[in-house]
């Protein structure tokens, strides 16, 4: 059943107590739990919170949950994370998410996360590898797409990595917990978005070339447009995709969006 679903049981007590942790919990919080599994995380959970609606796509661990006596706090919502409306299952009220997430997944499960109106706080255990990409540095080989996509509307963090001896069904990879949170203001607008992550996954098909050629192919337009563009936000000519800040993104994005 768990390798059928890319499902990794994490049952070690004190990591579990450290995910609960991260998402900083208070009594009133509303949170939304994305993949029950075997209730393990949900149960800690709503012994710190108001209410816990965590949600299973996997029938048979669904029939399992619903023979067991939970706390009245816990709903149990059968259906696929990436499909449900996560609004409609927390009635569109103030709330926190937090999951063991399948590998397979993570990134469209990051993305419908950060969509507006967005959680206060993320917590998720992911593969360690997507983990150092979301958190990586301009100029780090690990530096890409996703961190930027990401990072343009949320701070990111790696709070702690777990080895594959903390799970039943080891995975083959290490592991680690991440922690998203939205930022009061992003650097992109929730109409940009699209188009914004379109834009920065075509600079970065293209990492190894200078960042003037890159647009001129990228954006069909000419050399003397790119040139413009690059003078007006600061960027040097020469340089490549990985060196540049999120900022530098953003604004090299609007130009060019302008001269359209």
């Amino acid at each position: 059943m768990g390798k059928r679903l890319g499902q990794h049981f994490l049952k070690d007590p004190s990591i579990l107590d450290r995910i609960v942790e991260g998402l900083e919990p208070e009594l009133h919080d509303i949170v939304l739990e994305v993949g029950t599994g075997e209730a393990d995380l949900t149960q800690r959970l709503a012994q710190r919170v108001n209410e816990v609606n965590t949600i299973e796509t996997d029938p048979l661990l669904l029939q399992q949950l619903k023979s067991r006596d939970f706390k009245d706090n816990i709903n149990i919502v059968a259906g696929d994370a990436l499909k449900i409306d996560w609004h409609e299952v927390i009635h569109s009220r103030p709330f926190k998410v937090i999951g063991n997430i399948p590998y397979y997944i993570t990134s469209p499960l990051i993305e419908k996360a950060l969509i507006a109106p967005r959680p206060s706080v993320i917590v998720f255990l992911m593969q360690a590898e997507v983990a150092d990409r979301l958190v990586a540095v301009p100029g780090s080989k690990t530096f890409g797409s996703i961190s930027v996509g990401v990072r343009s509307v949320a701070n990111v963090e790696k709070l702690f990595e777990v080895k594959p001896g903390a799970f039943v069904v080891p995975p083959k990879v290490d592991s680690a917990v991440v922690r998203f949170t939205p930022l009061e203001t992003p650097w992109v607008s929730e109409g940009e978005r699209k188009d914004f992550r379109t834009f920065v996954n075509s600079l970065f098909s293209r990492r190894r070339k200078q960042i003037r050629g890159i647009i001129r192919d990228v954006s069909k337009k000419s050399t003397m447009v790119a040139e413009t563009a690059l003078n007006k936000v600061g960027i040097d000519h020469a340089a490549r995709p990985e060196t540049l800040g999120i900022p530098q993104f953003v604004e090299l994005f609007r130009e060019l969006r302008r001269v359209d």
